[in-house]
């Protein structure tokens, strides 16, 4: 999988396999005192005492297992094509990923983060490519991947986010508001490729991020992925945006990945209901007349 890094498998992924490779090494030793296992002796009891492994010895959550669980599974079904196994040790396996909520921004949280003044530059930097994504629905490594080449005028004339997501390899098109617009206009020459910005590590973000938030008096456990959920919930979906153009602008490959984030914010429902208030106003003048 080494070789196929940046073509068909991101750096994210062959660090999974190789995490799944190390906790299933420490559970064959542990569980059967020997360095390997041959693949006949893979069976249901074999995927059930090494999910029992990751949950005690590990700590691993519901979610953390499941996506380890998916990587054995793909590794099980490559033996399986190739004739080396002759069972599915994954019959009558069931586990699920435990639908958790998603964090985001409010409106005033929003302009909280946006108004206040930074510590430094690199503060500023990464509050602005928050920013930027909230606006976008950019995850980190497509906004650290953004290249010049991905800004082109469109069809309607305005200036659009090209690009095909890293994690689905899926196209993604967006418009470009004017707060994202300005934003790659601030940062202009900063780079010394052709990438729109100067993004620092994953890790460095997250770590600026949650101080930022403590600054502000943000509630909400600040991360990088925050500003990709505020574009879908906030910004989008809660705007009225149909959840079909959503999904097409995140570059989602199923439309139940988008209806995640259709939370209904209480500025959305106060809105339809004002709405619905003036188209019933006729009606309810004529009843409340009549009581």
């Amino acid at each position: 999988m080494g070789n196929t890094i940046g073509y068909n498998r991101a750096q994210g992924t062959y660090s999974k396999y190789c995490t799944i490779y190390k906790h299933m090494e420490s559970y064959i030793k542990q569980e059967y005192k020997r360095d390997d296992v041959f693949l006949k002796e893979l069976n249901l009891a074999f995927i059930n005492g090494f999910e029992h492994y990751l949950r005690t010895e590990r700590a691993c959550s519901t979610n953390t297992i499941w996506m380890y669980m998916i990587g054995v599974k793909h590794i099980v079904s490559i033996a399986r094509n190739s004739g080396q196994l002759a069972i599915n040790p994954f019959a009558g396996y069931l586990i699920s990923p435990e639908q958790k909520d998603r964090g985001f921004l409010n409106k005033e949280e929003l302009q909280l983060l946006i108004n206040a003044e930074m510590k430094n530059k690199q503060y500023e930097l990464v509050r602005d490519l928050f920013v930027f994504s909230c606006f976008c629905g950019l995850s980190y490594s497509d906004v650290k991947n953004l290249t010049k080449d991905n800004i082109q005028t469109s069809f309607d004339g305005h200036l659009w986010i090209i690009t095909r997501r890293q994690k689905t390899n899926t196209d993604s098109s967006i418009r470009l508001l004017e707060v994202p617009k300005r934003i790659i206009e601030k940062y202009k020459g900063y780079t010394m490729d052709n990438r729109v910005f100067p993004v620092p590590s994953n890790t460095t973000c997250n770590k600026i991020l949650k101080k930022i938030a403590k600054q502000c008096g943000i509630k909400t456990r600040l991360s990088y992925h925050v500003s990709r959920h505020t574009f879908g919930t906030l910004l989008t979906i809660s705007q009225g945006v149909p959840i079909e153009t959503v999904s097409k602008m995140m570059g989602h490959t199923n439309i139940k990945t988008t209806q995640i984030y259709a939370k209904i914010t209480k500025e959305k429902i106060s809105q339809d209901m004002e709405i619905l208030s003036h188209k019933l106003a006729k009606l309810e003048k004529q009843i409340t007349e009549a009581l």
